[in-house]
């Protein structure tokens, strides 16, 4: 499975990137929702820790859409991770 991943403002700059192509070889631990992959990239530690963790206040979206951890992903789908209010 492929998901594309984006990062925005705070958790770009805590991360280093604003973006990613997650692939997930054949026989890894399936992803079926956005929740599933944020705690995919907290178990990184560090800063994906910190910039991602569950206590944080953090915003998610699924295909530009926002959403929450229950949002089921398929192939080819973007997720990304904001903080709540964001500058223009």
């Amino acid at each position: 499975m492929k998901i594309n991943l984006r990062f925005f403002a705070s958790v770009r700059e805590l991360l280093g990137t604003a973006q990613e192509v997650l692939v997930l070889e054949e026989g890894a631990v399936p992803l079926r929702t956005v929740g599933d992959v944020r705690n995919l990239l907290i178990a990184r530690g560090g800063n994906w820790e910190y910039a991602l963790a569950q206590g944080r206040a953090l915003r998610m979206a699924h295909n530009q859409v926002m959403c929450d951890a229950d949002t089921v992903i398929g192939e080819g789908d973007e997720v990304a991770f904001f903080p709540p209010v964001t500058g223009g």
